[in-house]
């Protein structure tokens, strides 16, 4: 059978789709519909114009690419005399039946009919046979005879696979690569959100280029294929570790390299993702899904207008999702919004469409982070303020292209390390709070309100610096000065009103320090230290109801501080003294204490404040899980008098108090029975003993 026969019986259609998810590798979809012809159409890059392989631009000169390539795959012996392997473009043997007629079609003459039509010829050059009109071969696969060859392969031998090549070149109806596939029979893997083939929407290189080792010629398809198993299972360091081989393998792949994306994302490992999306757009500009991909990361980032860009050229390839795009306008509406309401001080309006615009996707945007932070800021929830500010730092954008969005004329990047600096300032970290200044008078040197800002920062943290030696020193007059000195340049700074409480306390002045720490704790209401400093000016006043409030506070914040419960119990029987009650057998602290006889007990529940009896048995499943608490209530609850009777060992105890379930717990406060519980909840313990406590009274 001639070489023109063979190629009329074989044809191949490469289907690629396009058409995945935005942030899942691609799946199997389409196969090949028919292994008959090696010539198959081959999508053009955008913009490439369509070049016909039946014409050439010169008569007689000019060599097809088309049919030198097939050539190199006809030649000495036909379809079996490779080995598999591609062959790189050049100037091959020309198969038999092969002729190039001046600037005339090609033409295939049947074999030997034609003059002139041996074996060895080149691919065009200087031939000048002609052959009859009617030999000219139209785009199908039509024989010389006018009938539809059979799709059938040559039965001497297994078909070879045939794959499309990247397109690089005017290859007629398709670049023919002989063996370029790997296993699977030649055919091009199918797609899902991740590329099945590496080699899908890689114009930048042919797979000839990207050989696998030695002695496996499908370990990059069996690779991709790993990675994609291990994906679609959810676990992406794996599929990390088999994409990271094929992008080793195929460097040059932009399909490897968005795989590879797409399994960074899974991580968390957002920047390496992108700068892995701009790669494979560079090694492939028509990528539809790095776009596509890339577009979303940069909608995370909060970088709308790059977003915009990619999602335009996604969409020009069919891989836009418009989901995602109109995620993209929510945030960039709610990011409008948020800078128009800081501008105004609308701090809970800018919280809120900060808020929006991070939940509509940009949950990675340092400039949203650093709005959000600076409204908690100013809306006096420093805790919040904070934590924003941690997550914010914590993002790995550092490589990343800058943001040139302003605010107030503020560039962005300047803005996020003037916010980190205000934060650090609130919470007495002042030599953070400098560098961050500094980093953000570096950025835009020539903004007035970032060096007025940094100049403060400076000028507050050198008065709270001479302020402190001075406090060491003894001096707590000079000291209360020098912090007074920096609160001109940050009226609303915590730390600073705390330490000139402090300053205030040593020198006996105890009002001026309760109202340090009523400033301190406005803006930071949950301040531990200006807390425990009223409380104890509080306490030098006399006034035990307010030094009580803020010891019970700090005992729930700082449950295991044996100063602070005992400042408190003294505080509560100095509240109860001031009130006229009994407290001459009040005690601090201790054990729970064991009751053996029923004139003990008499004699524990008629005694000043609250006492709890608790009636239980050593072998009960119920008072062997509900015991520890008792104890650790015990210590939580100084002033409250603990007992425990066991049923088994004093039954006369139980008795009197007519208690025939355990656990039971007896509440009694100034002798008087207030309280009865059978079996009850932790939580409902815990509550009526604190609600009966000395200090509710």
């Amino acid at each position: 059978m001639s070489g023109a026969d063979r190629l009329s019986i074989r044809a191949a259609a490469l289907a690629l789709d396009d058409a995945a998810g935005r942030d899942k590798p691609d799946t199997k979809r389409d196969v090949f519909a028919d292994l008959g012809s090696p010539v198959s159409p081959l999508r053009l890059r955008p913009g490439a114009a369509a070049t016909p392989s039946s014409s050439s631009s010169s008569a007689g000169s000019a060599k097809s690419p088309a049919l030198c390539n097939a050539g190199a795959g006809l030649g000495r012996g036909g379809w079996g005399s490779h080995s598999g392997e591609l062959v790189a473009e050049g100037n091959p043997p020309r198969p038999p039946g092969h002729r190039r007629s001046g600037s005339g079609p090609l033409i295939f003459s049947g074999g030997s009919s034609s003059a002139g039509s041996g074996g060895g010829g080149g691919c065009g050059g200087g031939s000048t046979a002609s052959s009859p009109l009617t030999n000219a071969l139209p785009t199908g696969n039509i024989c010389p005879s006018g009938r539809v060859a059979s799709a059938a392969p040559a039965p001497h031998r297994r078909a070879r696979p045939d794959v499309l090549g990247s397109g690089t070149g005017h290859y007629g109806h398709g670049s023919i690569m002989r063996g370029g596939g790997g296993g699977g029979g030649g055919m091009a893997p199918p797609r899902s959100s991740i590329d099945a083939s590496p080699y899908h929407g890689s114009y930048s290189r042919s797979p000839a280029s990207c050989p696998a080792p030695q002695g496996s010629s499908g370990s990059l398809q069996e690779v991709t294929r790993a990675g994609n198993e291990w994906y679609k299972k959810g676990h992406y360091g794996e599929a990390l570790r088999h994409y990271d081989q094929a992008v080793a393998l195929c460097p040059d792949s932009a399909a490897c390299r968005s795989n590879r994306a797409a399994a960074l994302i899974g991580l968390g490992r957002l920047a390496e993702a992108l700068r892995e999306c701009e790669e494979a757009i560079r090694r492939d500009p028509a990528s539809g899904r790095a776009h596509s991909r890339l577009a979303a990361l940069c909608l995370r980032f909060g970088m709308v207008e790059r977003a915009r860009k990619h999602f335009m050229l996604a969409g020009q390839v069919n891989q836009s999702d418009p989901a995602e795009f109109q995620r993209l306008q929510e945030v960039e509406r709610h990011l409008g919004r948020c800078m128009d309401a800081r501008k105004t001080g609308d701090w809970k309006s800018a919280l809120r469409e900060a808020d929006a615009a991070i939940a509509n996707g940009a949950d990675s945007s340092q400039l949203l982070l650093a709005l959000r932070s600076e409204a908690l800021l100013r809306l006096n929830k420093l805790e919040e303020a904070d934590s924003t500010i941690t997550s914010l730092s914590k993002l790995d954008i550092a490589s990343l292209s800058s943001m040139s969005t302003k605010l107030s004329g503020m560039v962005a990047d300047s803005y996020v390390h003037v916010v980190e600096a205000q934060v650090n300032m609130a919470f007495g970290r002042f030599d953070i709070a400098v560098t961050m200044a500094e980093k953000a008078r570096v950025i835009d040197p020539g903004n007035t309100e970032v060096g007025r800002i940094t100049n403060n920062i400076r000028l507050v943290a050198q008065a709270r610096g001479q302020g402190n030696e001075l406090f060491k020193a003894g001096k707590f007059a000079e000291a209360s000065i020098a912090y007074g000195e920096g609160l001109k340049y940050e009226p609303s700074n915590p730390v600073l009103y705390c330490n000139r409480a402090a300053c205030w306390s040593k020198l006996g002045r105890w009002m001026k320090a309760v109202e340090d720490c009523n400033e301190a704790l406005k803006v930071q209401p949950g301040y531990t230290k200006a807390l425990l400093r009223r409380a104890a000016s509080y306490a030098k006043l006399e006034r035990w109801a307010d030094c009580v409030r803020d010891y019970e506070v700090l005992r729930k914040e700082l449950p295991s501080d044996t100063e602070v419960a005992e400042a408190l119990f003294h505080a509560q029987v100095a509240l109860k003294t001031a009130r006229g009650e009994e407290v001459a057998n009040m005690k601090f602290g201790g054990e729970v204490e064991t009751v053996t006889s029923i004139e003990q007990l008499r004699d524990a529940i008629h005694s000043p404040g609250v006492s709890v009896v608790y009636f239980m048995a050593a072998m009960n499943q119920q008072c062997q899980q509900i015991t520890p608490f008792v104890d650790s209530l015990c210590s939580e609850c100084p002033s409250v008098n603990f007992l425990k009777v066991n049923v088994d060992e004093n039954p006369m105890v139980a008795r009197a108090e007519n208690v025939r379930i355990v656990p039971s717990f007896k509440i009694y406060k100034d002798g008087a029975r207030v309280k009865e519980m059978i079996c009850p909840s932790l939580h409902i313990l815990r509550y009526s003993v604190k609600h009966y406590a000395v200090s509710s009274s």
